[in-house]
């Protein structure tokens, strides 16, 4: 189901000359088990559920699944490839151009220059920073709600056209709690904190994404453009762990997960989640999580049977 949603351009975009060029905003609500697109898009919101869709954005390749969303900005060119074992839901909103800044203007403006200049002539480009976000209490919500909403109010323009504009002001929120975090990171010059911080969030989803696969220092730090030395430094500094501390914690966490809700054997979650050898997995495993792997799951099964009496 696409939804295109005709906005209205202010005169400082017509006399630009994108109100005749930029496509209106539109929502991509579909379910599909394989699909692959590439090209360049729109300022967008990529979010899946009930299962995963891996996005190439340059040297970046980003997993978006039910606990993620991403953010890309408008012109950048991209590919999307979904081969899931059952159908997975998409849910991805695509802005007009303009429209961010237009929100941003009217949050940071003061009453009286909006009063006294409705639509201005300049309007400052918002840069987002493009990599997956956890789902949190700011812009998910307002996600969820129009999701929850769309089946029955599609044909509702006003009320479509207000959600995106709730939309924007929290992801406008979220863009300031990241700027904030990418000024944390010591170094004097504001453009080499912000540029720092894209390039560390680049290799981090790059990881994320490819966990369960053999991928080098040399790898991650091509992949964040920077030395190796100077990227294993910068992302320990960043997330207080090194990337292999990362990658091994993101392989434990799947293989949880693995053995509370699936009956696939130790030997084979090993394997799915990246541990070269069963003796590896559960040793360490063991020295992590507290139990070995069997015992996990026997405590998870006993729980759920005590719950479920």
């Amino acid at each position: 189901m696409v939804i295109t949603l005709p906005l209205n351009f202010s005169k400082a975009q017509t006399t630009r000359g994108a109100a005749s060029a930029a496509p209106a905003s539109f929502i991509l609500h579909e379910k599909g088990k394989q699909h692959h697109w590439e090209g360049a898009g729109a300022l967008s919101i990529k979010s899946f559920y009930h299962g995963q869709a891996f996005y190439n954005v340059g040297k970046g390749c980003h997993a978006v699944n039910d606990d993620s969303y991403l953010v890309l900005n408008p012109g950048q060119s991209y590919s999307i490839t979904i081969d899931a074992p059952k159908p997975l839901e998409s849910f991805c909103i695509f802005f007009a151009e303009g429209l961010a800044e237009e929100v941003c203007r009217s949050l940071v403006t003061k009453s009286a220059s909006l009063l006294d200049a409705p639509e201005s002539p300049r309007v400052a480009p918002v840069h987002f920073f493009e990599r997956t976000y956890p789902h949190d209490e700011v812009l998910t919500p307002a996600l969820l709600h129009l999701r929850a909403g769309l089946p029955r109010r599609q044909d509702d323009r006003g009320w479509l056209n207000e959600q995106l504009h709730f939309i924007l002001q929290r992801l406008l929120q979220v863009h300031q709690q990241v700027s904030a975090e990418a000024e944390t990171l010591p170094y004097l010059r504001a453009a080499t904190r912000e540029e720092l911080y894209r390039r560390l969030h680049r290799a981090k989803d790059y990881i994320t994404a490819l966990f369960n696969r053999p991928v080098t220092l040399d790898e991650m730090a091509q992949v964040a453009c920077l030395s190796p030395n100077h990227f294993l430094r910068t992302f320990k500094q960043a997330f207080a762990q090194t990337p292999h501390q990362f990658v091994t914690q993101l392989r434990l966490d799947h293989a949880r997960r693995l053995l509370a809700q699936t009956g696939l054997s130790v030997t084979e979650i090993g394997a799915m989640v990246g541990f070269e050898s069963l003796g590896s997995f559960s040793w360490l495993f063991a020295r992590r999580v507290g139990m070995s792997p069997e015992n996990f799951r026997r405590r998870k099964m006993q729980k759920t049977a005590s719950q479920e009496r």
